[in-house]
Formats: structure tokens, C-alpha cells, sequence
């Protein structure tokens, strides 16, 4: 059975995320959140529809009702779940490749799920795919309807452009890289409204190119993009859109650490940072660290995961946080990660300021070297890693207050990450594979197999 991970259950379409296990988690949600209607979004993969079709029937098969409303971006859904109390599903497996599918659940009010929440989720969809969770079922009048609605995401695309407060982005030339993915149609017509003067990349999904050679993960056609047009900056979204990372005029990529830099110290200037407090994850890069305290602005630490994120700046009070991988929450203004939203703030920022992306960037932070190797996993490993805790505490103890190590295993993926921030490029790298080396002993494959690789 398919496993919750940071965000979500993801697999191969039809293979592992199947159409039984898809209605399966339809009824389990259904059961779980109690509510009395589900908006379900999906991005632009081939195998969206038939997700989407398993998921909303095992949910209407409970008596709730479906709100489907087509390829859109999964903060689209978030807002709609928060906007009208329902809950929400977006069908995506984000940054991955094409033939992988995913299911992010929201709880009514537009907010990822809490891990006991989720766990109970996952112990009722156990109990159902057993066979032993027979109940009675809805039948006539009460069986759930499902009925589309595409046009609930103009309520979302209207309120984006309300965020400025009357502002506009004219006069700002940006290229826009879609990923051939769920923000394909909006993002560029937002950004229109706003008064930006948009050129699109990557904008021509077919159901198989989603993410490929394009997007957050592959900047390079941005850049060349940005350079060859003679933009101000550009813009790419992951498949599902939550995620953002951007290109200043000289095609340098910025990303998510300097972003939320950028975002913080605007914010902190305009005493518009709540408790001068911002929060992100344990990779982001000591630069960004050494940057917040030289203004003045407290940093909090929490797991990897944009919900973590959102539970602690909801616990703190505070509006800003995210990862380095470009998702930033704005707090005041969203319930999750918004790629959209955060080009919007980023873009009003260069508007405000009259200032080059690339100048406010190397304002906003110096980043550290950060090598990253990701080790193979042979079997089932331990969150807590013990035997790699030694080898830890000696490259720590060698780095002193000039580095840092993290070494975590993936949530999303059969991996164990290990990450080694110095002053030096050349002592990240060997430090980094010195751990890795003593992480594919433990846990990777046999002898002969290739059990690290550079993330």
C-alpha cells in the first residue's frame, strides 16, 4: 500500500496509485474529514482524469458531494477549500515525472493535513483496502453528486490580483515558465491583469511533458529565455505550482532561500514581518541564517515539509516562512505553499523598489556552499539514523560554527539525504561524501551497486 509522505501519497499511475486504491482513499477521506463536500483539482498528467474519476467516486460512494474544477494549481484548491469550509484534493504528484500521479488531501479550511489526522486517514483506508471496513453505504437520494465547476477557480485567479491592494506590476517584463504544468492557463493570465508584460515558456502540456526540461527543477530554458528577450526576471513554477524559483536579467537563478530573504527583509523594512520572526525548514542555507541575524530577525527551525512550515508560523503568530526548494507561505494572505502568489510578491517587491532581481539578491543573502548526495535505500531505514550519529558529530565538531550537516531520510522518496554546508566548496564536498559513504554501508545496496548520487 502506497505510504503518506510529506505531502501527500504519490506512485506510478495505474500501477501503484490505482484506480481500487484511489477510491479507496476517496471513502477514507470521506469517512476521516467529515465534510459534506470535497473540491478536487488536477494537474495537467495524462493520468489526471483517471485519478481524479477513482478518487470522486469513492468519496461521492460515502454521500458527499464533488466539486471538480479541471487542471488547476494546488493552491487554487487550498484557497477554495478555505474560501467555502469544504475540504479539498488536489490530484498531482508535483515536481515528479509524468508517469507518477499523487493525492494532497486538505482539510476543510484549506490546510494540509495534521500528522494524527493523517494517520488516522491512513489506518481507515488500511481497514478498507482489507476488506474488513463494511459499513453501511448511502443509496438513492444520498449518494454523493459529483459535478464540474471549473469557473470556482476565477474566484482564486480574482484574488490574487486583489493581494496588491490596487497596485500593478506595469512597466515589469517577465518570461514565465509554466512547467507544461497545472498553472499553464492562469499564471500568465494573472500576471496580464497585474499589468506585467508576460512572455510564456512551457506552456503547451500534452499529458506527457509535465516537468520535462522545464520548471522549477530545469531553469535552463528560463534563463535562456530571460536573456534572449531581454526580461527583468523570470518566473518558473513545478508542475502543480506550489513552488517558485526565479531568474534575475542576467539569467542567474535565485532561489527559494533568496527569495524568502528577499520577502523578509522588505517586509521587516515595512514592520510588516510579524515578531520579526521568520520560519523555514533545516535546509535552509546558513547564509540566509547569517542574514536574518544581521537585521534583527529571529529564525525558526522545523522538519522539511511546507506543512511543518504552516504549523509553526500558526503556533507563532508569524505571516512568513518556506523552503529552499521555492515554497514560501505567506500566512497572512494563503493557507499553503503559492508559486503564483510568491512571484506576485517577489515581482511587487522589484515594482516598489525599482530595483534588479539580481541587486536584491546579493543584498539579501550570501549563500554558503551546500553540496547534497542522496544514498539509495536497500531497505526499510529508521527516522532517527543512529548509526550515522558518530561521523555527524565529527564533521560537525570539524566545521565548528563555519558549516552545518543534516542528514535526513526523504519523505517522499526511498532515499537518505545528506546535506553539508562550509565556507569551502571543495570541504562540503568531501565531507558530504564521507557521510554518504558511512550511509551507503549501513543502509544502501549491496556491494557493486551505485548508492549515492549528487542531488
Amino acid at each position: 500500500m502506497l505510504r503518506f509522505g510529506t505531502d501527500g501519497v504519490r506512485g506510478v499511475a495505474n500501477l501503484e496509485l490505482t484506480p481500487e486504491y484511489a477510491v479507496a482513499l476517496g471513502r477514507a477521506a470521506a469517512r476521516v474529514l467529515a465534510s459534506d463536500c470535497f473540491v478536487v483539482g488536477r494537474d495537467t498528467r495524462v493520468s489526471g482524469p483517471l485519478v481524479e474519476a477513482a478518487l470522486a467516486a469513492g468519496i461521492a460512494s460515502e454521500g458527499a458531494e464533488v466539486v471538480t474544477v479541471g487542471v488547476v494549481p494546488t493552491p487554487c484548491v487550498a484557497w477554495l477549500s478555505a474560501a467555502d469550509r469544504m475540504a479539498g484534493a488536489m490530484i498531482s504528484a508535483s515536481h515528479n515525472p509524468f508517469p507518477d500521479n499523487g493525492i494532497k488531501l486538505f482539510a476543510p479550511g484549506g490546510r494540509k493535513l495534521p500528522d494524527e489526522v493523517q494517520h488516522d486517514l491512513e489506518a481507515e483506508l488500511a481497514t478498507i483496502l482489507s476488506g474488513d471496513g463494511d459499513q453501511p453505504v448511502p443509496t438513492g437520494s444520498a449518494v454523493g453528486r459529483i459535478r464540474p465547476s471549473p469557473a470556482m477557480a476565477e474566484r482564486w485567479a480574482d484574488s490574487l490580483v486583489r493581494v496588491l491592494g490596487g497596485r500593478t506590476l506595469s512597466g515589469l517584463k517577465v518570461v514565465v515558465d509554466t512547467a507544461n504544468g497545472a498553472a499553464s492557463v492562469l499564471a500568465p493570465m494573472v500576471l496580464r491583469r497585474l499589468g506585467v508584460d508576460v512572455q510564456v515558456v512551457g506552456d503547451q502540456p500534452d499529458g506527457c511533458n509535465i516537468n520535462d526540461g522545464c520548471g522549477s527543477q530545469h531553469p535552463s530554458l528560463l534563463q535562456q529565455a530571460v536573456v534572449e528577450t531581454s526580461a527583468q526576471a523570470g518566473v518558473a513554477f513545478d508542475g502543480d505550482a506550489d513552488r517558485l524559483v526565479a531568474v534575475d536579467a542576467h539569467g542567474g537563478v535565485v532561489d527559494g532561500d533568496h527569495l524568502l530573504a528577499i520577502c523578509a527583509l522588505d517586509r521587516h523594512a515595512r514592520g510588516a514581518l510579524p515578531g520579526d520572526t521568520v520560519v523555514v525548514t533545516v535546509m535552509t542555507n546558513l547564509g540566509f541564517r547569517r542574514s536574518m541575524a544581521a537585521h534583527g530577525i529571529e529564525v525558526v527551525e522545523t522538519a522539511v515539509g511546507d506543512r511543518y512550515v504552516l504549523e509553526a508560523l500558526e503556533r507563532g503568530g508569524w505571516a512568513l516562512g518556506g523552503e529552499q526548494s521555492g515554497h514560501l507561505i505567506f500566512r497572512d494572505l494563503a493557507t499553503t505553499g503559492d508559486g503564483l502568489l510568491s512571484a506576485i510578491q517577489l515581482l511587487d517587491v522589484m515594482a516598489r523598489t525599482g530595483r534588479p532581481l539580481a541587486e536584491l539578491a546579493a543584498e539579501a543573502m550570501v549563500r554558503l556552499p551546500q553540496v547534497l548526495v542522496n544514498v539509495e535505500l536497500a531497505r526499510p531505514v529508521p527516522a532517527a539514523l543512529d548509526h550515522l550519529d558518530r561521523i555527524v558529530a565529527d564533521v560537525t565538531g570539524e566545521l565548528g560554527g563555519r558549516g552545518r550537516v543534516v542528514v535526513r531520510r526523504s519523505g517522499t522518496e526511498p532515499l537518505v539525504r545528506v546535506m553539508v554546508e562550509a565556507e569551502e566548496a571543495d570541504v562540503a564536498e568531501a565531507m558530504a561524501h564521507r557521510i554518504a559513504a558511512a550511509a551507503a554501508e549501513h543502509y544502501g545496496p549491496p556491494a557493486g551497486a551505485a548508492p549515492v548520487s549528487s542531488a
